[in-house]
């Protein structure tokens, strides 16, 4: 049975796979102009759909506002009685419609036409009634949905969605929409703070720093690294310049060199020379430089090799 549940998993996973495949071959002429009309919008970009088709509307929508272009959900049925009041001559209006033929969205095209308001459809059916009212219909058309009955909008809705954000991607890179951007719209996400903060916002200072001279005896540090919870201490001359960096895989290595290892100095099984973060750097420079090393606690150094913070891994993670 469990087979049997996961081969029909697999079998929609790969129907739909193979539609998104087959629509690539498609996008042409056609996508380019769409991108063009998105770059020329003065207004906003609105989506507009009905049922499944709504539902794809509105995460496009997301998508196109998350990646720096103004853009909202009108549902068809509350434009025909008011909501097209929201509608300006400026704006671009992307229909989705598997048919080409949805009554409710038929509705709103005279008052587009009448605002004068440029118009795409991603639709299924590009010689449809809805295909005939647009200025320019893109192909997203499958030749069967995942659904056994090929009745549940499956394979037709993923493919509108990925259309959508080939869009809202090639748009962005047009206008090299960059990170920072992205991040100045997600101030309250992860990556928002990743990419706004710097390591000076989140790193930990003064007694937090789990801070050691070379001299001093291994049994010491460990003392330090365990209270201070960072897994390791950073090694410092009498000038608070940063020389080395002791780490539980230091202390590991220099078990296996000396049976007398706790009594042993600091600078005899220190990591010299380690990888270090400027406090101005932003937190996403420090987790790039993290993820390359494979480590997870940066010493931040002034210009002047003085060191001034830590960075641990958790502190960009959790949103401290």
């Amino acid at each position: 049975m469990s087979d049997s549940l996961s081969n029909k998993g697999k079998s929609v996973i790969r129907q739909e796979a193979e539609a998104l495949l087959a629509m690539e071959s498609r996008v042409g002429e056609a996508f380019t102009q769409a991108v063009r009309m998105v770059l020329a919008c003065k207004g906003r970009v609105i989506l507009t759909g009905i049922g499944k088709s709504g539902h794809i509307a509105r995460k496009i929508a997301a998508t196109f506002m998350s990646t720096g272009t103004p853009a909202f959900f009108l549902h068809p049925a509350e434009g025909v009685h008011g909501d097209l009041g929201m509608l300006q001559k400026d704006d671009l209006l992307i229909a989705i419609s598997k048919s080409g033929s949805t009554t409710e969205l038929e509705m709103i095209f005279p008052s587009v036409h009448r605002l004068g308001i440029k118009s795409i459809l991603l639709t299924g059916q590009s010689q449809s009634r809805l295909a005939r009212l647009v200025d320019l219909a893109l192909d997203c058309s499958v030749e069967a949905e995942a659904c056994p009955h090929n009745l549940a909008p499956t394979t037709s809705a993923t493919c509108a969605l990925v259309m959508g954000d080939a869009l809202a991607v090639a748009v962005l890179e047009e206008r090299n929409f960059t990170s920072e951007q992205f991040a100045a719209l997600h101030p309250a996400g992860a990556l928002g703070q990743r990419l706004l903060l710097r390591v000076r916002d989140k790193m930990h200072v003064g007694a937090e720093i789990p801070r050691v001279e070379p001299s001093r005896k291994a049994r010491d540090t460990i003392f330090e690294i365990t209270g201070k919870r960072l897994g390791c201490a950073i090694v410092v001359d009498e000038r608070g310049r940063l020389v080395g960096m002791f780490t539980d895989g230091d202390l590991r290595r220099l078990t296996v060199r000396a049976e007398n290892f706790l009594d042993l100095p600091t600078s005899d099984g220190m990591t010299t020379n380690p990888q270090t973060i400027d406090p101005d750097a932003l937190l996403n420079e420090a987790l790039t430089l993290m993820e390359k090393h494979s480590i997870t606690a940066l010493p931040v150094v002034e210009a002047d090799g003085v060191v001034c913070g830590i960075l641990h891994l958790h502190d960009i993670l959790s949103g401290r």
